[in-house]
């Protein structure tokens, strides 16, 4: 994903399904090339870089 989709997803009033490494995440932040991350089955925090999260569709 590029950084400009990443920000229109942490910005949108919408849900939308991002995953990385194929498991789903909500974007908490950006901070340059990288997000921070939260898995949504575990609730665990990582930052990863945007290049690799992946956009699923609207929840």
């Amino acid at each position: 994903m590029d950084l400009e989709k990443a920000k229109d997803i942490l910005e949108s009033a919408k849900t939308v399904e991002v995953q990385y490494s194929g498991f789903p995440v909500w974007i908490e932040s950006l901070a340059g090339d990288s997000a921070e991350v939260r898995y949504l089955e575990t609730g665990e925090r990582i930052r990863v870089p945007v290049a690799e999260l992946v956009e699923g569709g609207s929840v």
